[in-house]
Formats: C-alpha cells, sequence, structure tokens
C-alpha cells in the first residue's frame, strides 16, 4: 500500500469515530480564528507594512531625486567643461594673434634699426669720403705750392746759372 492509501484510511477511521477534534470541525474555534487573523493582519498592516511601505516608498523618491540632480549637475559640469574649452581655445587664438603682432613689430623695429644704422654708416662713409677728399685737395695744394716753390727756385737757379755765364 501506498502512502496515499494509508491516509486515505486514516481519514475514513476518523470520520468513523465521529469524535471531536476532527480535521474540518466547524464551531466556534473558526470564527474566532478568522477574527484573530484579520485582528493579526489589521496590527502588522499598522504597525509594520505601513511604515515599510513608506519608509520604501520614501528611499525611493529620495533616491531618484538625487538621480535627477545628479544628472543635472553631471549637465552642467559638461556644459561648463565644453564653455572652458571654448574659452580655451578662443584664449589660444588671441594670444597666437598677439604674438604673431608682436613678432611682426619686432621684424618691423629690426628692420627699422638696420636701416638707420646702414643710413648712418652711408653718412659716415660720406663724412669719411669728404673728409678724405678734403685733406687730399689741402694736400694737392700744399705740393702744389711746394712745386710752385720748386719751380721758383729752379727757374732763379737756372736764370741765375744764365746770367752768371
Amino acid at each position: 500500500m501506498t502512502m496515499m492509501h494509508w491516509t486515505i484510511l486514516m481519514a475514513a477511521e476518523a470520520a468513523a469515530e465521529g469524535g471531536k477534534g476532527g480535521l474540518f470541525d466547524i464551531d466556534a474555534t473558526l470564527p474566532l480564528m478568522a477574527i484573530q487573523f484579520l485582528i493579526l493582519v489589521a496590527v502588522l498592516n499598522a504597525l509594520f507594512y505601513k511604515p515599510l511601505g513608506k519608509a520604501i516608498d520614501d528611499r525611493s523618491t529620495f533616491i531618484r531625486t538625487n538621480q535627477a540632480e545628479a544628472q543635472e549637475r553631471l549637465a552642467k559640469a559638461e556644459a561648463l567643461a565644453k564653455q572652458y574649452e571654448q574659452e580655451l581655445a578662443e584664449t589660444r587664438r588671441q594670444s597666437q594673434a598677439v604674438i604673431a603682432a608682436a613678432e611682426a613689430d619686432a621684424q618691423k623695429i629690426a628692420a627699422q634699426k638696420v636701416a638707420e644704422a646702414q643710413q648712418e654708416a652711408q653718412a659716415q662713409r660720406e663724412q669719411a669720403q669728404r673728409e678724405i677728399d678734403q685733406q687730399k685737395q689741402e694736400a694737392l695744394q700744399a705740393l702744389e705750392q711746394q712745386v710752385d716753390a720748386l719751380s721758383r727756385q729752379i727757374l732763379d737757379k737756372l736764370l741765375g746759372a744764365q746770367s752768371i755765364g
């Protein structure tokens, strides 16, 4: 015999006895147990399930709020990062323009100084040439005077030698 047969047999014996305390005795204890169960459910609901449900709802709201704030902060941070990158790029462009302008100014100044130095050197060469020409003229005049003096002396000697002779 199987286990099922034994169970049926025991249930049949209990029913045959017809005594109290059977498996499905319906008397005042069943409604009392139902009332106790309903009171337990109400007490558990009031003391445990509602506060627990409220705590879970509050926590869910807190998490959603924090997540929304975090996404908002992330969006702001990304916007600021993008803005700072644009400002950095603009600043780099401006600094490169300033450097290029400074280099151009420096080249202009250098070219101007070179031109001034060349003009000054040219002026000094011309001045030196004038001085040389002047000294040459003076030297030629001095030589001319000496040549005239020597020529007179030679003529005097030649004429004096002819008049003697």
